[in-house]
């Protein structure tokens, strides 16, 4: 944490050289080492924001916002750095703090849905997206809906606000992946599989995808690992998925040789998987 603070003084020491050697008023050289400092906190924010630990976070825009109690830029942090610990209850009283200011907007109702759905919160969540305009037609406003309709397995709505979703984003891994695992949580085998395929043609890391798909195909019988790129520690756990889904479809000879595949192929020991073996032989 102590890098940024080392840019603003190296900032304000070039500032200030070069105001000695342009003849910069002590205005300009305030302004140009105020303009440092903001640019300073912008970066630690997105850095507090995306790839440092949420309670570190959390404890950033507290202290943050113990100095500045009005910036509202910091409140919004705080509300997601907190969703990202799981807080969720601070997080809906943070984003309710918000929400009563007159700078509130959509963004943070959207905000306050979120967390609402994280929560468990469904009817909450389905009223703060009511009050919310029809014309905010965003990728997150129908993620969220997609997401409120699943949860009242009204499987028309959350397919119409998923298929919309994912064209309004470059990146629809995520919401296809979701989309799948509603297909799956109906029954829809061969539907899911399509849609997680599709997310692993954006990001064929994705192992949540992976592991989803392995499901949709147990689901149709199908036990055999798909022709996907995995690593070794992958295709065990996969292997594992396979074969417990076999077991749970009334296929316990398929589900031992697949969890027996998986106790060889991984590359340490997978305890996990012994102990389900040893359980069936013992069955």
């Amino acid at each position: 944490m102590r890098h940024p603070n080392l840019l603003v003084l190296c900032l304000l020491g070039a500032g200030l050289l070069a105001g000695c050697q342009q003849g910069l008023s002590r205005e300009e050289a305030d302004r140009a080492v105020a303009e440092a400092q903001a640019v300073d906190q912008s970066n630690l924010t997105d850095i507090m924001l995306t790839v440092a630990d949420p309670m570190e976070a959390v404890n950033y825009f507290k202290n943050a916002l113990a100095v500045t109690p009005d910036n509202l830029d910091l409140k919004r942090g705080l509300a997601r750095s907190q969703s990202r610990a799981g807080l969720y209850a601070e997080a809906t009283a943070t984003l309710g703090e918000i929400l009563a200011l007159p700078e509130a907007n959509d963004d943070d109702r959207l905000a306050l849905a979120d967390v609402l759905i994280r929560s468990n919160e469904w009817d909450k969540a389905a009223a703060t997206l009511n009050a919310i305009p029809p014309t905010v037609e965003t990728y997150e406003r129908y993620r969220l809906e997609a997401m409120v309709a699943d949860s009242k397995k009204d499987w028309k709505k959350a397919d119409s606000f998923y298929s919309v979703a994912v064209g309004l984003t470059n990146k629809p891994q995520s919401i296809l992946n979701n989309w799948g695992f509603s297909k799956l949580t109906r029954g829809d085998g061969p539907g899911a599989e399509k849609l997680f395929l599709q997310a692993l043609t954006y990001d064929s890391k994705m192992f949540t995808a992976k592991n989803n798909l392995v499901m949709a195909r147990a689901l149709q019988r199908k036990y055999d690992l798909p022709v996907i790129t995995m690593t070794q520690d992958e295709r065990a756990k996969l292997l594992y998925t396979a074969g417990l889904a076999a077991v749970k479809q009334g296929d316990p000879t398929t589900g031992k040789r697949l969890l027996q595949e998986a106790v060889d192929t991984a590359p340490t020991y997978f305890e996990e998987a012994a102990r389900s073996l040893a359980a069936l032989e013992g069955q």
